[in-house]
């Protein structure tokens, strides 16, 4: 049953995408069906293999590691307050999730300033683009924004960007919303299992292209397919050091404001819809999202909670919806799996603004045509974001 359900939930994915296209007659099938088959094979891979098993679970243990590292230097500054567990038996949020973002985003600005990370994004997007049909400009974006994120990838494309016609420009902007930044998966790790954030992002790589190539088709002239990446300003060690450090730590603090007013608002919104109508706000939105929910595999007496967290991810971001996720009980290990694949990405409407913001800090005109199609890139990303989500449940 759960096979027939994944085909018809792959058919609906498409079809929708095939709705949106702006290019129904330039489609090109083969390389779509040679992604589709890598997700599942993949997916099957890295969920269902020993080898998958142990490439998860050394993925894991090196983040453990950093996070288990980051928690000296936060218990260092903080007093050991990350020891100490709130009146409801957790943790501190702020100090054991997002705090380690400092640290991990100090890792990548030395694998930068070594060129290690540089050489592994050209290299791995030079064969992606052999495989997507795509340029080369497409596919290194694609790998450079699942490891800088979603705002700081555009900085290393930005010579051409004031090149770049519409449809390019939305296929660059849509690979950065329906990945997430390496930055931040240790944070993920600490939510959610950590097999299901690596097979997310492996899914959402690929499931970015099949998408992109449906909704928004076109080929690339051989003129056109140059990769110029912008080299970054020369700085010294401890001046890059310190740059990354900062970063790290607006990023902390943006998400944890981000957090404070979502899950506040999600809150007072849930509490009028309650008085007023006698069902929450987000039981309302589950009632929606439900549809979407089953045909990514999840249960039917499952699927309402289940559209609820993907309806929050949407209208909020992640992280709440994997706060969320944590706090039910009644779902089953397969819905957890299939529902946190699906929250591991930026598709939801905050992006939108920090995608359009980057572009136009960096060419205001193009920043402007990213603000126009905002809303399809959100469609585009949420499609990715099902896609893995179906992928994965046809291996739990």
């Amino acid at each position: 049953m759960k096979y027939l359900i994944a085909i018809i939930g792959l058919l609906v994915v498409f079809g929708l995408a095939y709705i949106a296209s702006n290019g129904k007659k330039q489609i090109r099938y083969r390389p779509l069906a040679v992604m589709v088959v890598l997700q599942i094979i993949l997916a099957y891979a890295l969920l269902n293999t020993e080898v998958g098993t142990w490439l998860i679970g050394g993925f894991s243990t090196i983040f453990k590691n950093l996070l288990d590292y980051a928690n000296v230097g936060i218990s260092f500054v903080f007093g050991g307050l990350t020891l100490v567990q709130d009146a409801n038996g957790g943790f501190p949020f702020f100090l054991n999730v997002l705090m380690p973002i400092v640290v991990i985003s100090a890792l990548i600005g030395i694998l930068q300033y070594i060129r290690i990370l540089p050489f592994v994004i050209k290299y791995i997007g030079l064969v992606l683009s052999k495989i997507n049909g795509m340029g080369k400009l497409e596919s290194y974006n694609a790998v450079a924004s699942a490891i800088l994120g979603q705002s700081e990838v555009f900085i290393s494309v930005k010579k051409q960007i004031g090149l770049l016609p519409k449809h390019r420009l939305y296929t660059l902007c849509a690979s950065a919303m329906s990945t997430v930044s390496m930055s931040i998966v240790g944070a993920y790790m600490m939510m959610i299992d950590p097999k299901y954030v690596v097979t997310a992002l492996v899914l959402n790589l690929f499931g970015g292209f099949i998408i992109a190539s449906i909704v928004n088709p076109y080929r690339v002239t051989e003129e056109e397919d140059i990769l110029e990446v912008r080299e970054e300003e020369k700085q010294s060690f401890f001046e890059m050091l310190g740059e990354y450090i900062l970063d790290g730590f607006k990023v902390a603090i943006v998400v944890a404001a981000m957090l404070i007013g979502f899950v506040a608002l999600i809150a007072l919104i849930n509490g009028i819809f309650s008085a007023v109508i006698g069902i929450s706000f987000q039981e309302l939105l589950g009632y929606v999202f439900a549809p979407f929910a089953f045909i990514m595999g999840v249960p039917w007496k499952e699927a309402i909670q289940a559209g609820s967290i993907m309806a929050t991810k949407m209208v909020s971001n992640e992280f709440v919806a994997m706060l969320d996720l944590g706090k039910q009980t009644a779902l089953s290990a397969r819905t957890t799996g299939i529902v946190s694949v699906f929250l591991v990405s930026f598709a939801n409407f905050s992006s939108i603004g920090i995608i359009a913001g980057a572009v136009k800090g960096l060419h205001e005109k193009q920043g402007n045509v990213v603000a126009r199609f905002g809303l399809k890139l959100l469609y585009g990303a949420s499609l990715v974001s099902v896609l893995s989500a179906i992928i994965t449940g046809l291996f739990l």
